[in-house]
């Protein structure tokens, strides 16, 4: 999996939004289900939404719920974060990972991976 982010660069100020593209190339997207993760250098990384592209079901962490968003686009093979009201603790390396149907939050457990995207957010 390819990832980038659409709009608006990396850094951003606090309470600020950003947008991050998760595009796939090869396969239909129809039958997995997508992770966006991030990571902060010496942590591990920690999944944070996933969305099913059949069906639509997301499931978010409670550190994103009400701030952050995930949407699909099926025949472009695509998913869409969008990030608002972006925190300085937001800061982090986020990249998208797939797996097979339904949805995990287990890095190690993705089928595809895609490259990470710096996201840093100024208090």
């Amino acid at each position: 999996l390819r990832c980038s982010w659409a709009s608006g660069g990396g850094l951003v100020q606090a309470g600020g939004s950003l947008r991050l593209n998760c595009t796939a190339s090869g396969d239909s997207l129809d039958n997995y289900s997508i992770t966006w993760f991030r990571q902060v250098p010496g942590k591990e990384r920690n999944g944070i939404i996933c969305i099913q592209m059949r069906g639509g079901s997301i499931y978010y962490a409670n550190s994103v719920k009400d701030r952050f968003t995930v949407s699909r686009d099926n025949a472009r093979k695509a998913v869409y974060l969008q990030m608002n009201n972006l925190k300085p603790e937001d800061t982090a390396v986020y990249s998208c990972a797939a797996r097979s149907f339904m949805c995990s939050s287990t890095y190690s457990g993705m089928k595809y991976r895609g490259k990470g995207t710096q996201v840093t957010v100024s208090s």
